[in-house]
């Protein structure tokens, strides 16, 4: 559904992207992981044709350079900075963009309609959008970004300064777009978001892609060794880094039993810290 390659894109003496390189399948979920400033909003960026490359191409769903308004119809997008205007009404703003799309007459109201319930704000489309919460705001902003059934959706940090409740909702969505076959990215600094989310992930820093693989995969691969901390019944304490945490374990339990006991597993964070030397939310 999008081939990148190679691309770079630099402002002034920063390189926002540096040679960048990745293909995302038909129906994948695919998180762009990383710190505020990794270049993960560059590269949104130019994949919906906001911004070119200053080298290298992006292709999507065989069809071509996003910069093509025809290509840019199979593109949604939901940005980090809200695109909505809030003195209209959630209807109003919808529908506003679902024309930009293309979309007129009956097909229009029905997608409009369709939007709004799936993002939950049927009940609420007459309310201007200044009156809506924050949350209701980045569901407003999906609903946008889905009203012309895109066959690639790029969301930016979609869940910045939500609460928990609209956070979940959000993430059942995306889950529920991917039953529809949408083609999702994904990008976040959450690691537990990405964790939760995504079938496979890249971690960028510093306008590079460090990595890509399913969670899992990267974690075996750079997440490096569990932390296990047990308790004797003598009250000993035992702390070691192992592979298999659960045959040093049991180790400690043939030799002289366990009281308590304790594991840390490598999880994206860690996976981050290793390739990059920093964590995964710092500045």
């Amino acid at each position: 559904m999008l081939v990148i390659d190679s691309i770079r894109k630099q402002f002034g003496d920063l390189v926002a992207v540096d040679s960048v390189s990745l293909s995302i399948a038909a129906g994948e979920i695919f998180g762009l992981l990383g710190p505020n400033g990794a270049g993960k909003t560059t590269t949104v960026n130019m994949c919906v044709g906001l911004l070119r490359p200053d080298r290298g191409s992006i292709a999507i769903g065989g069809a071509g350079d996003p910069t093509n308004k025809d290509v840019r119809r199979l593109v949604g997008v939901a940005p980090q900075s809200l695109a909505i205007y809030d003195e209209m009404s959630g209807r109003e703003n919808v529908t506003f963009f679902g024309k930009m799309q293309g979309l007129r007459g009956g097909e229009l109201k029905e997608r409009v309609a369709w939007a709004l319930e799936f993002v939950g704000l049927a009940d609420r489309q007459k309310d201007k959008a200044s009156e809506y919460s924050g949350g209701m705001k980045r569901r407003l902003n999906l609903a946008i970004a889905v009203v012309h059934k895109p066959k690639l959706l790029l969301l930016d940090e979609p869940t910045v300064g939500v609460d928990p409740q609209s956070r979940n909702a959000i993430f059942e969505h995306i889950l529920a777009l991917r039953e529809m076959d949408t083609t999702i990215i994904y990008t976040t600094h959450y690691m537990e978001e990405a964790q939760r989310l995504c079938d496979r992930v890249g971690i960028m820093d510093r306008g590079n892609l460090l990595a890509i693989d399913s969670v899992d995969g990267l974690i075996d691969t750079h997440g490096g060794a569990s932390r296990v901390i047990a308790t004797r019944p003598d009250g000993e304490e035992v702390e070691m880094q192992t592979d298999d945490p659960l045959a040093e374990l049991q180790r400690l339990q043939n030799n002289g039993g366990l009281q308590t006991f304790h594991v840390e597993r490598a999880n994206l964070e860690t996976v981050f810290l290793n390739l990059t030397g920093r964590a995964l939310r710092d500045e």
